[in-house]
């Protein structure tokens, strides 16, 4: 048996799936995290990371799919080749900015996530132990073209 808990909520100003960046690499956005007061004290030295990744729950997402026609793309691929929300375990990861720290509440830019989202994880992120030199990205490498916004088009509503 698995048990996660919540240790906060994620707030956006996207109150449904439709028109969320599809990554927060193609996002402005802004945001809060309201962290529980009994995880508070775990955001001490927080403040000297520039980045974190969110672990959250995909709490809007229904059912899963071995395949998944993703967002960049009209093909199927297998769901473990893509981010899409409709996985076995609906866990979400997000690479945000973390602008300030106040109390319990962070806030975040480059936001990808519904709003109420429930927050499973933070971990900082370490450019010396995150990027990898000579990495690959599969099918995404011919899709993902730099400066193009793209938004959820609600294919897994």
């Amino acid at each position: 048996m698995v048990d996660f808990r919540s240790i906060g909520t994620i707030h956006t100003e996207y109150k449904r799936k439709e028109g969320v960046p599809i990554q927060g690499s193609f996002s402005d956005a802004k945001g809060w995290v309201e962290v529980l007061p009994e995880y508070a004290e775990g955001l001490k030295d927080l403040d000297g990371f520039s980045h974190i990744f969110l672990i959250y729950h995909f709490h809007e997402s229904s059912g899963h799919s071995n395949l998944v026609k993703p967002f960049l793309d009209d093909e199927k691929r297998g769901v473990f080749a893509t981010r899409a929300p409709r996985r076995p375990n609906p866990i979400g990861l997000s690479l945000v900015r973390l602008d300030r720290i106040e109390g319990s509440r962070l806030f975040i830019s480059g936001v990808d996530i519904i709003d109420g989202t429930p927050l499973l994880d933070i971990k900082p992120y370490v450019d010396r132990f995150d990027r990898r030199d000579g990495s690959r990205s599969g099918w995404l490498e011919k899709r993902v073209g730099a400066g193009k916004r793209h938004f959820a088009d609600g294919r897994f509503s």
